[in-house]
């Protein structure tokens, strides 16, 4: 079990308006926390600072002076144009609140590092545990590895959980990603669907539950590694389409296009829980076709 919020506690989260941003936001605000919250755009109590300006960076932790983060900040879209962008923002934007915290908040309680499963990469295991070798097949996967290696030069410094989330979805993620389209297409009643492989097996979380986990993970002590944040279930493409079907009542049309069809494509992410299980206890995971019901029934 997780220890109960201690007052005082005040938590920076970066990336705190994007689409898990805004829910692990409410889910520390739901525990007690003081939320602060940092982007290029602003928020909450914070100016908006360059995550990129290490002169920025260090002007607002000094500021703020958290007992926890949660660094979520980052460019996540795999299929993103800029891949110097990428490696910029992921890997050097890290790098930038590590050396402000190090510096400035010596007794900081816990750090969590936003990875990804991503960096797993095409594996022949039908588990994917977190002392697999990374094989990252593309360039976010890459960037995110290198954040992990980078975070590790300052794990002496600075107490560290590097967090890698499987696939995850919800009311609010962008219609470029996969499941929000499905069920976007739904949602209008459209009766044909263009999609990539669509017996690729992936975990498909709530984002609900991803924001819970990252919360409970906090509370914990601080574990110094890598942590799949996962519930060792997948489910096949195929499979998302059948439940749409039940929810909307009707049948849909798909048609796979080469286009959408990637030639790094990742055949299977199923995680190993173990190490999360022992970390924060039994998980409270959500079925995906409540998540599915949910989405379907907010429309935009």
């Amino acid at each position: 079990m997780t220890p109960p919020t201690k007052p005082g506690r005040r938590v920076l989260v970066t990336g705190h308006r994007g689409f898990s941003g805004h829910y692990v936001t409410e889910a520390l605000s739901r525990e007690g926390f003081d939320v602060v919250g940092l982007t290029v755009d602003g928020g909450l109590d914070t100016a908006a600072i360059d995550i990129l300006d290490r002169q920025d960076v260090m002007a607002a932790v000094a500021a703020i002076r958290p007992t926890h983060v949660i660094h979520l900040a980052a460019i996540a879209f795999v299929a993103h144009g800029d891949a110097e962008e990428m490696y910029r923002v992921n890997v050097v934007g890290t790098r930038n609140l590590l050396e402000a915290l190090a510096k400035h908040v010596p007794d900081i309680e816990h750090v969590l590092l936003a990875s990804s499963a991503n960096v797993y990469g095409n594996s022949d295991q039908e588990v994917l545990s977190e002392g697999l070798p990374p094989r990252p097949a593309n360039d976010y996967a890459v960037s995110k590895i290198a954040m992990e290696y980078m975070a590790r030069l300052w794990m002496p410094h600075v107490p560290i959980t590097l967090v890698r989330p499987f696939n995850y979805t919800g009311v609010g993620q962008a219609d470029q990603f996969l499941l929000p389209k499905v069920v976007g297409h739904f949602r209008r009643g459209e009766r044909a669907i263009e999609l990539g492989n669509i017996d690729v097996a992936r975990e498909f979380q709530d984002v609900r539950f991803v924001a819970s986990v990252y919360v409970r993970i906090l509370k914990a002590p601080p574990a110094g590694d890598a942590v799949n944040l996962c519930s060792g279930i997948s489910i096949s493409l195929t499979d998302v389409i059948r439940a749409m079907e039940s929810i909307a009542g009707y049948a849909i049309d798909v048609k796979v296009n080469p286009a959408f069809v990637r030639a790094n494509e990742v055949a299977r992410l199923t995680g190993d829980t173990r190490r999360l299980v022992a970390m924060i206890g039994p998980l409270d995971t959500i079925p995906l076709e409540e998540t599915l019901r949910w989405m379907y029934a907010h429309a935009g």
